[in-house]
């Protein structure tokens, strides 16, 4: 009886591990593709089965307080701290679909996809028209 317990209490406990590991919510350091640079922490959370991204630290203090003055709509002239730049991916096998990226740098809106390398490594796809027409960064997990 013990050992039965135990093995369910392992099995549960690995399910909930991988399920974790599998999942692209949590604080990403972005990684400039162009430089090779950290930029910035972004916090990706899910609501309504969709993911959503919040810039909550800029490393450049000179930018910290930047706002977006390049972006249209909404988000024009407002902080890029604690700004949501990532918005509307939705979970599609092993990768996120459907979802669009802002580059607050350059104003610019990008269709996205997201999908995992490993648990400490994202792959976004940030692309305009079809997916070959575009750019890709790998974020970095924050522990």
């Amino acid at each position: 009886m013990k050992k039965l317990l135990y093995i369910s209490i392992m099995l549960v406990f690995s399910i909930v591990q991988t399920s974790q590991a599998q999942s692209v919510v949590g604080k990403w350091k972005t990684i400039d593709d162009e430089t090779g640079e950290a930029k910035s922490v972004v916090e990706i959370y899910e609501e309504n089965g969709k993911v959503y991204g919040k810039v909550i630290t800029i490393f450049d203090k000179s930018k910290e307080n930047n706002l977006c003055d390049k972006c249209e709509g909404a988000k024009k002239n407002k902080p890029v701290k604690g700004m949501v730049i990532l918005e509307g991916a939705k979970k599609d096998g092993s990768s996120w679909e459907g979802g669009t990226i802002l580059d607050p740098t350059k104003g610019k809106v990008y269709k996205c996809t997201l999908s995992l390398e490993n648990k400490d490594k994202l792959k976004l796809r940030g692309y305009v028209g079809i997916s070959l027409l575009g750019r890709t960064q790998y974020w970095e997990r924050v522990k």
